[in-house]
């Protein structure tokens, strides 16, 4: 079955307004959640990044203790110093970011069958009275599902279709639209969401329901499979049922996508 709805979220032509707007308590828990998975993501960057060259600084130390003299005192203290500074580092590394993630590094999931179409439309409906209707920014849902199921967290799972829809309605200028399609083939859950991407997402002129500093750094150069941080939550849940997630900045040739596949049948949770 297909299926495609329209939510018009504003007056079109209506300039919309830069106050702060009633927020919903469903939106206002899974914002939350959204910044408590993007710090994780952040931690985890980090120690992964500062690992390495701590590593390579420790190796060189015994490569520059063998060249020196080791009748030299001042030497030694030196080689000493750096070895004593990297082991420092790295206590740190585990001591305050590896311990801070251990707390939610484990992603409990709540597995049980559900369709997966009216998922579609509550996400969308929430995202439409919310942010999306400030901004005057249309939500499209085209649906090619039909009574599909999908064995998993279904709450989860509509925390990171939310978090999709609502980063690519903040990257949206006024009267534009941001486009969700889904289907199913025979093991897998495709959803996808296409968007025009603009200097709107750090307009600070504009209503926002994302912290500024994380839509900030969703405009910065990223390394490749990369994703931005505000976006860690979609990948997390789609990794811990054994799917994936995936976002594509906006070429001649199409828009930006951010996209999530999850198995029909997910595996065990991880």
């Amino acid at each position: 079955m297909t299926t495609s709805t329209t939510g018009t979220a504003g007056a079109t032509g209506t300039q919309p307004a830069a106050s702060t707007f009633a927020v919903s308590e469903r939106t206002a828990h899974l914002r939350a959640e959204a910044a408590l998975f993007m710090r994780d993501h952040v931690l985890s960057l980090v120690s992964h990044d500062l690992r390495g060259p701590l590593n390579a600084i420790h190796s060189w130390a015994y490569v520059l203790e063998r060249k020196l003299d080791p009748n030299d005192p001042n030497s030694q203290r030196a080689v000493t110093g750096i070895r004593n500074g990297v082991d420092q580092q790295v206590k740190l590394l585990e001591t305050v970011v590896d311990a801070t993630r251990a707390e939610t590094k484990s992603l409990a999931l709540a597995y049980a069958p559900f369709p997966l179409h009216p998922l579609l439309d509550e996400t969308a409906e929430e995202v439409r009275s919310g942010l999306a209707r400030t901004r005057g920014v249309e939500v499209v849902v085209n649906s090619q599902l039909g009574t599909e199921q999908l064995n998993g967290d279904r709450e989860r799972l509509a925390a990171a279709l939310w978090m999709m829809l609502t980063f690519a309605v903040e990257s949206s200028a006024q009267d534009s639209a941001v486009t969700l399609e889904a289907r199913a083939d025979a093991t897998a859950w495709h959803a996808a969401v296409t968007y025009e991407a603009s200097a709107a997402l750090v307009d600070a002129s504009l209503p926002h329901l994302l912290e500024a500093f994380a839509r900030k750094q969703a405009r910065e150069p990223r390394e490749a499979n990369r994703i931005a941080w505000v976006l860690a939550l979609c990948k997390r849940v789609a990794e811990a049922h054994g799917g994936g997630f995936e976002q594509q900045d906006a070429t001649d040739a199409a828009p930006a996508t951010l996209s999530l596949r999850v198995p029909l049948s997910a595996p065990a949770a991880r």
